[in-house]
């Protein structure tokens, strides 16, 4: 089956791909523009945030290309749609820790909120390539 069509006939693995490329661009965004993502969070912009928030951008970029090209491949290595889900879920504590300290704006937490449904996503797209064959194709046709 071509990368597609697996995306096509698995809904869910549809959803997950779509974020992992929309990650790759915000994390893109964010090592090229981190003062204007930075202005847009509420943050603190200076020349160091704005340095340390570029780096995060690109481990946003290369955990998204690398969910994306694992979501595209078969077999889809599980292992690394489960690391998806554990930097989605890290993504949404630092931000919620950083709502709750004030360095940044009450708008993060639609972000965070975002990292933690995607967190969720994931998590099931990986026990899915966890089950049996037979089970995973029956909880494909249900989902």
């Amino acid at each position: 089956m071509i990368p597609l069509e697996r995306l096509l006939a698995d809904r869910l693995r549809a959803v997950v791909a779509a974020i992992a490329a929309v990650t790759v661009l915000s994390g893109l965004g964010q090592l090229l523009l981190p003062g204007m993502v930075l202005d847009l969070l509420g943050a603190e912009s200076t020349p160091t945030t704005r340095h340390f928030f570029a780096i995060v951008g690109m481990f946003m970029a290369v955990v998204g290309g690398v969910t994306l090209q694992a979501l595209l491949t078969e077999p889809t290595p599980a292992f690394i749609v489960l690391w998806c889900a554990v930097q989605k879920l890290g993504a949404f504590l630092a931000v919620t820790v950083g709502v709750l300290r004030d360095l940044f704006s009450w708008v993060a937490m639609a972000v965070a909120l975002f990292d933690l449904l995607t967190a969720v996503l994931a998590t099931m797209v990986w026990q899915r390539l966890r089950a049996p064959a037979g089970r995973h194709q029956q909880a494909r046709v249900t989902a």
